[in-house]
């Protein structure tokens, strides 16, 4: 089975479907090829924190209806140490805010829009290879069930994450791969219980960092740091609503919302960014370009920004304006993707306890949150950059 489209994309996360449907509105055919279910992807519980230029993308796409329903809108975070809250209001110091609303949601919305306007995704697509993206016909081959199959494009866009068949293929002289692996991990519980806070808390204790977040009016997400290497086997209930209680007291006696928690889960945490993030005809984005840790909540909205950056350029492509766009794609998305990894590395830096850290580095640590919750410039920045730059900051 052969087909033809002009941009082949391998994976169906967020930045995979946000690219075709980006592309579909332009006027630009692909096929998106992804290994897993539709029912899989769309049940991979992830969270979401929207930077504002993400909503703002995704309402101006008439993707927006159901986020505006379901997601929560805040306009600030809390900053919890030394027993004491701390609110950066977004709102009053850059008139933005953050929508939280889940990522496997985000792919809901995605999947809908596609199929309804006539977009193909060969689900549970088999053993996707890349072929000749030196040349100006590559192609992507699959097994579709019991069916071999060529896909032949213009262009391949790999949005198929840090484990998948493009990112390899990126090579040449200028290849480099920067990685920082951090000591540190973190169980995520999802809790059947009314929300604890109405906004984000982001808490640094001597035991280690902690974070509330919230799902829905029934449901919530909360973080502990641990070590990298535990088993959520290691995690009894009681451990985790010890150690919640422990690094989130405060001097007021507020206590989080208890409840049965119905998922456990171990995420270790590193930084790595791949550049160049382009070869011949094969372009990447995501995941398989770039990891921030959760921290900064970066991840989904570095997927975003990339494809925003990736169908603006295939647009001047195809209109004729030559190839510029593409050929710059590179250094276009990387000043967003090192912006955005410095900062989830500060926040990182600033929010969890290490092992190793002296008595002085410790001390480091309180001043900087001091001075972010003291002085309306740091408060600005770390806003800033929580928030989101807007998109075409990052074209100009």
């Amino acid at each position: 089975m052969v087909t033809r489209t002009q941009v082949g994309i391998i994976g169906a996360g967020p930045a995979g479907l946000l690219l075709s449907h980006l592309l579909h509105l332009a006027g630009i055919e692909s096929v998106v090829l992804e290994s897993r279910s539709r029912d899989d992807i769309e049940s991979t519980i992830r969270a979401g924190v929207l930077e504002h230029a993400t909503v703002e993308l995704l309402k101006a796409i008439g993707l927006g209806d159901r986020m505006q329903r379901e997601g929560a809108v805040h306009d600030g975070i809390y900053l919890r140490f030394n027993g004491g809250t701390h609110r950066i209001d977004f709102t009053e110091l850059i008139d933005r805010n953050i929508t939280v609303y889940a990522q496997h949601e985000v792919i809901k919305d995605l999947v809908a829009a596609r199929l309804a306007t006539g977009g193909q995704i060969v689900f549970e697509a088999d053993d996707v290879q890349v072929h000749d993206i030196d040349t100006e016909r590559p192609r992507l081959t699959y097994r579709d069930g019991e069916t071999e199959a060529a896909l032949h494009c213009d262009f391949i866009a790999g949005c198929d994450g840090f484990h998948g068949v493009s990112r390899p293929l990126i090579g040449g002289p200028q290849r480099q791969d920067f990685t920082r692996v951090y000591p540190l991990g973190w169980l995520g519980i999802l809790v059947e219980a009314p929300p604890s806070s109405d906004e984000l808390i982001y808490a640094h204790h001597e035991r280690g960092f902690s974070l509330v977040s919230t799902r829905s009016p029934e449901l919530q997400r909360m973080y502990l740091q641990c070590d990298p290497n535990d088993k959520v086997e290691q995690w009894s209930d009681d451990r985790i609503w010890s150690e919640l209680h422990t690094r989130l007291a405060t001097h007021d006696g507020w206590t989080p919302k208890v409840g049965r928690i119905v998922q456990k889960n171990v995420v270790a945490m590193r930084s790595f960014v791949a550049e160049p993030m382009q070869h011949g005809r094969l372009f990447i984005a995501g995941d398989a370009a770039h990891i921030v840790p959760p921290t900064g909540a970066k991840g989904l909205n570095l997927a975003v920004a990339d494809v925003q950056v990736l169908a603006r350029s295939f647009g001047e492509h195809y209109a004729g304006r030559g190839s510029q766009a593409l050929d710059t794609y590179t250094p276009t998305a990387l000043r967003r993707v090192w912006r955005a990894e410095h900062f989830s590395w500060w926040m990182t830096s600033m929010l969890h306890s290490f092992a190793d850290a002296d008595p002085f580095q410790q001390r480091l640590q309180l001043a900087q949150l001091e001075q972010v919750c003291s002085s309306r410039s740091a408060a600005r920045t770390l806003a800033e950059n929580y928030v989101g730059l807007p998109f075409n900051a990052q074209l100009n």
